[in-house]
């Protein structure tokens, strides 16, 4: 049976422009929005290249990216050093909170600054913490032709000889300086039994001691350990409750007979600015939760010197106030707050 002629009439083109609005307004119409980052995402570093947060962001870079929802992210590492690592805290602080600026947070621009210094501009806890990466061991050290063969021969001297013997620090309420303190108060010295050089992070205090303008130092064991495998330098006691294969000849802080000193660690951690958005903070979250199960990482951490410790943001949120409860009570404890 035929059609009736108007069943096989064609469309009108008014017709057909008047239902583009419809068309355009439909869910299969609409452009994929591309996965997180669909650009590169800065990670801030808060003190200079060579250092701990520096060791521990470039990893980061290196392996994160993969667990993400876009896998060939870039994750860029920007060092911004300078007041005892506020100055670089301070700018993701202020970041628009579209994941697009993270901040490498530090044992010392996240916890020490914020217990110990009113002044510091931001509160420690108005980031958006995302996880907990890592530890890392406090190490004394010294020049491997020394004359200080044990941690009790330096006190020693130390004690005999106050101010003598300098120690390099990346500025006062850095883990550097607070732990040498701490070391000092422990040992029943006076806080400034050593002469504290200040230098702009671990790398160059590491590179300062080496050449002889220091005569010790407390540090991060990252920045450390690879003079102290190159022989360059010598432990003379670890924060660590055995000692660690990579360097069984350095004793335990309780082998030194200063068992105090393991209170004193080093750790990263990655935030995101206050208020952080949902989108980047699923897929960090996400991300940093992948990485329990990425070997590639794990190895890389800890052939640097530091102990993988993956925290969720409450997890996170949790340590970093017993840090400040330690911290706070240390610099009261040590006059300096």
């Amino acid at each position: 049976m035929a059609l009736p002629e108007t069943s096989m009439r064609r469309p009108s083109r008014r017709a057909l422009i008047g239902s583009l609005p419809l068309l355009a307004g439909l869910p299969a119409a609409r452009a994929a929005a591309p996965a997180y980052p669909a650009t590169p995402v800065t990670l801030v570093v808060p003190f200079s290249a060579g250092g701990a947060a520096d060791i521990a962001a470039r990893l980061l870079a290196r392996h994160a990216p993969r667990h993400l929802p876009n896998p060939a992210a870039t994750l860029r590492v920007e060092n911004r050093a300078g007041a005892s690592g506020a100055l670089g805290t301070l700018a993701v602080a202020r970041a628009r909170p579209d994941g697009q600026t993270l901040l490498l947070a530090r044992v010392a621009s996240s916890a020490i600054l914020p217990a110990t210094d009113p002044r510091t501009p931001y509160a420690w806890d108005e980031f958006s913490m995302l996880g907990l990466l890592e530890e890392t061991p406090f190490i004394i050290c010294v020049r491997e032709d020394s004359p200080f063969e044990t941690l009790r021969d330096l006190l020693n001297t130390l004690r005999e000889k106050p101010g003598t013997a300098s120690f390099a620090t990346t500025g006062p309420a850095t883990l550097l300086d607070l732990g040498i303190r701490h070391l000092f108060a422990t040992a029943g010295l006076p806080i400034d039994a050593g002469l504290a050089t200040p230098f702009r992070g671990g790398g160059e205090a590491v590179a300062a001691l080496i050449e002889g303008r220091v005569q010790f130092l407390g540090t991060n064991l990252s920045d450390a350990l690879p003079s102290l495998k190159a022989g360059r330098l010598r432990g003379l006691a670890i924060g660590t409750p055995e000692r660690l294969r990579i360097l069984p000849a350095v004793p335990t802080a309780r082998e030194a007979e200063v068992p105090g000193l393991a209170s004193v660690t080093g750790w990263s951690a990655l935030f995101g600015p206050p208020g952080l958005e949902e989108e980047p903070a699923r897929a960090w979250i996400a991300a940093l939760a992948a990485l329990r199960q990425d070997k590639a990482w794990q190895d890389g951490v800890q052939a640097t010197g530091g102990i993988p410790r993956l925290l969720g943001p409450q997890g996170t949120r949790d340590f970093l106030a017993t840090q400040m409860a330690f911290y706070r009570e240390l610099g009261r404890r040590l006059g300096l707050i």
